[in-house]
């Protein structure tokens, strides 16, 4: 059974800082490309930012600049640390593992930027 466990999200303030973790259980992890997801109410799921085995990393144009993913493989963990956000930025926030055929999600975790 994996497991990816989501945590580190919360109510912030326009403008403010939170970072994503996400914690894998999976001993493939560091081969595995990882991403990040959101769904805010009424949308569709879409990519955030996504890092490879290799440490290659892209993100959506609408986040760029503010949001950095990382990987620490020695943790088997992802991350995604928010800067400056915005009101639009509030959604559910996945993460997810992709290797081969093979996906998995993380529960995911609420992120609210309001005043």
């Amino acid at each position: 059974q994996v497991q990816l466990v989501e945590s580190g999200g919360g109510l912030v303030q326009p403008g403010g800082s939170l970072r994503l973790s996400c914690a894998v259980s999976r001993s493939d992890f560091s081969i595995a490309t990882m991403s990040w997801f959101r769904q805010a109410p009424g949308k569709q799921r879409g990519l955030v930012a996504f890092i490879t085995s290799g440490g290659l990393t892209n993100a959506v144009a609408s986040v760029k600049g503010r949001f950095t993913i990382s990987r620490d493989n020695a943790k088997n963990t992802v991350y995604l640390q928010m800067n400056s956000l915005r009101p639009e930025d509030t959604a559910v926030y996945y993460c997810k593992f992709a290797r081969g055929g093979l996906e998995y999600w993380g529960q995911g975790t609420q992120v609210t930027v309001s005043s």
